[in-house]
């Protein structure tokens, strides 16, 4: 069958990356013939332009210009990252031809059997993508098949001034899957009754199928990986105390640098970040992806809030697999207890299997 994807692929953001990996290798892994559409709209490809400005936070005439100015030095270091982002691309995605907008889609989209929106934030509303009708898939033909796989609205509310456009979008999907069981009753105010919870695509590979990706590894130190989008003191205070206690190296994983680590790993590419995370002995993150990681691997963990209000997706992902006291503001001793990880490793099996007879029931539907 042919299949056509369409995520936010390419945005030099490691998780982004990865669950779109996942869940190409996982359709191919069942006979399908994948390509993932490349929509890359002006809002999108802002990313290592020294003077792009991507964030609608601070896109206000004088705040915009501080904050350009303030982001060139990180931005001047950074561009050996898009590289590495670029030769993932590369060679592990399967992509269409390249689109800029909706309208283009619309006039020559890709063939498919099927189209499926996800994973990952595509429906934030917070940010441009979550008000895009392409990540709808407004522009796939009529007649064919159109579904969504673990998009996430990241937030248990969307924007009061998007509430119709969302409804009226999601109005147009043969069937509808989300990543966050609390979308659920999003999905229901936004009258759809019939949505489905689904895991993140990076779990539908098995722990020996990531290792059979990621590459092998010579290190000798024991560490603790720290992956943290905020500079946020409470990753650096529980980071530090749990490397004194245990006589373990901190690990700090880009987008920059963190002064207390003892390595700076900035320009790593998605694959090398699982290598770090399965060899960690802790990870300290407010990520959504180093934490779905540290679960696959069976990583001693804790989870950060964040302070733009995108938690929803952590908080939901513990509580799946009862992991809720991980989420922390701080050290506690709770911390130095060892995870149970036979109950959490039978949780994965279970949702990944639910996940998968989601997904080939839908292909079952368009084959009939």
């Amino acid at each position: 069958m042919k299949i056509r994807t369409i995520t936010c692929h390419d945005v030099y953001n490691l998780g982004a990356s990865l669950q779109a990996y996942a869940l190409q290798t996982y359709l191919e892994s069942i006979g399908n013939e994948v390509q993932i559409i490349d929509y890359k709209p002006s809002y999108l490809s802002g990313h290592y332009q020294l003077w792009g400005n991507i964030n609608p936070i601070f896109d206000k005439p004088l705040l915009k210009q501080l904050y350009l100015i303030a982001k060139l030095p990180e931005r001047l270091l950074s561009l050996k990252r898009k590289t590495i982002f670029d030769d993932f691309t590369k060679n592990y995605l399967k992509l269409t031809r390249r689109y800029h907008n909706n309208d283009e889609l619309k006039q020559d989209p890709p063939q498919a059997d099927i189209y499926i929106a996800g994973s990952d934030q595509i429906w934030n509303t917070l940010y441009p993508n979550g008000k895009d009708p392409a990540f709808y898939l407004d522009f796939a033909p009529k007649g064919k098949r159109r579904i969504s796989y673990a998009a996430s609205f990241a937030t248990k509310e969307i924007q009061k001034d998007c509430h119709d456009f969302v409804s009226q979008m999601l109005q147009g999907l043969d069937a509808i899957s989300v990543r966050e069981r609390t979308s659920l009753s999003l999905l229901e105010r936004l009258g759809i009754k019939d949505g489905v919870a689904v895991c993140d695509p990076v779990f539908l590979l098995t722990k020996e199928q990531w290792e059979k990706s990621i590459p092998a590894t010579n290190n000798k130190d024991k560490y603790l990986v720290v992956y943290d989008f905020e500079h946020s003191p409470e990753i650096r205070d529980i980071a530090t105390t749990l490397a004194l206690r245990n006589k373990w190296k901190i690990y700090n994983i880009g987008p920059f640098k963190e002064s207390y680590a003892h390595k700076n790993l900035v320009n790593i590419g998605p694959l090398e970040f699982v290598s770090f995370i399965a060899h960690s002995h802790f990870v300290v993150t407010n990520s959504f992806h180093a934490t779905a990681f540290s679960l696959i691997f069976n990583r001693e963990m804790c989870v950060v809030n964040r302070k733009e209000g995108i938690n929803e997706r952590m908080a939901s992902l513990l509580n799946d697999f009862r992991l809720k006291e991980r989420l922390v503001s701080d050290f506690t001793d709770t911390l130095m207890q060892p995870i149970d990880w036979a109950p959490v490793n039978q949780q994965i099996k279970v949702l990944a299997k639910a996940s998968k007879d989601f997904l080939c029931k839908q292909m079952e539907k368009c084959e009939a």
